[in-house]
């Protein structure tokens, strides 16, 4: 009879230790292990006849979610060209043969690449993130920044976001055209608004607004705010469209050919500064996976 009772202590001690442990640390590890969401944003608008043209975008981003942590890796870029259509002929007016010469020039060219951290601490969060983005018709060969910072979430439901944060950040900024007292590194601080709503069961619109102050050079401000429309097609594809203004105060340096008086090339280019403002427009096929 000891040895029977001896027996039942020892199993329930095991189920004591054991069981219920090994199903907290099973229920733990589910709730930590990442699920990942990719989407694929692929925008062409080709033009053929006689002047050609066309523009290619691309963007993926990469969403890991699990337990209170949250990774997002993006990437991409737009690309434009036109082709100039020459021709000439040989002959005589009355017999002659039209000489075709295409010559194709690139119009635009951008392109970016950013991770992001976040650690969920129930309505706020932690973050650090870093980025590249380089625009060379903007005149900035290499832009790479790091942040760090708080933020709060408002309000997150299946009917839409609101979430702002602010970071400490480090840029590091090589133009192609440099000023000569230009500071290719300078601390700055970040305000991230990142806002979604629910149009419809298939329909949702989307704003984020990306401001960047130079605590070194207070004049030196940007602001990159994307404003987009997404129907669903399907579980895995939907149209969206977007506005997307990009602000810089304190635009890079563009070096442009210097003409005389009478309006003949010198031969010698200037520096001057770019537009502050661009403004681009996309219809995009999303595909998620």
């Amino acid at each position: 009879m000891r040895h029977s009772h001896g027996g039942l202590a020892l199993l329930i001690i095991a189920a004591l230790f054991s069981g219920p442990h090994a199903d907290c640390v099973a229920a733990q590890e589910a709730s930590n292990a990442f699920s990942w969401e990719n989407a694929t944003e692929l925008s062409f608008v080709p033009t053929r006849g006689n002047a050609s043209s066309s523009t290619f975008g691309l963007k993926a981003a990469l969403t890991g979610e699990g337990g209170q942590n949250t990774v997002k890796l993006e990437l991409g870029g737009i690309r434009g060209a036109t082709s100039k259509v020459t021709r000439t002929a040989t002959g005589t007016p009355s017999d002659f043969t039209v000489n075709r010469t295409t010559a194709s020039q690139l119009t635009a060219e951008s392109y970016f690449a950013r991770g992001r951290y976040n650690r969920s601490l129930n309505r706020a969060f932690a973050f650090s993130g870093a980025g590249w983005e380089r625009n060379t018709f903007a005149g900035l060969r290499n832009r790479v920044s790091f942040v760090g910072g708080m933020g709060m979430t408002f309000t997150d439901t299946d009917a839409g976001h609101l979430k702002a944060d602010l970071g400490a950040t480090y840029t590091i900024q090589k133009d192609i055209d440099p000023a000569p007292d230009a500071d290719e590194g300078f601390a700055g601080f970040r305000v991230t608004v990142d806002a979604k709503r629910a149009l419809s069961e298939s329909a949702d619109i989307e704003s984020a607004l990306v401001l960047d102050e130079n605590v070194e050079e207070t004049g030196d401000v940007r602001a990159d705010w994307i404003s987009s429309v997404t129907v669903s097609l399907s579980e895995s594809l939907a149209f969206k469209t977007s506005l997307q203004l990009l602000w810089d105060n304190r635009p890079a340096l563009i070096e442009v050919p210097l003409l005389d008086g009478a309006g003949a090339p010198s031969g010698t280019r200037v520096p001057t500064p770019g537009e502050k403002l661009d403004r681009l427009v996309t219809l995009t096929l999303v595909i998620r996976l």
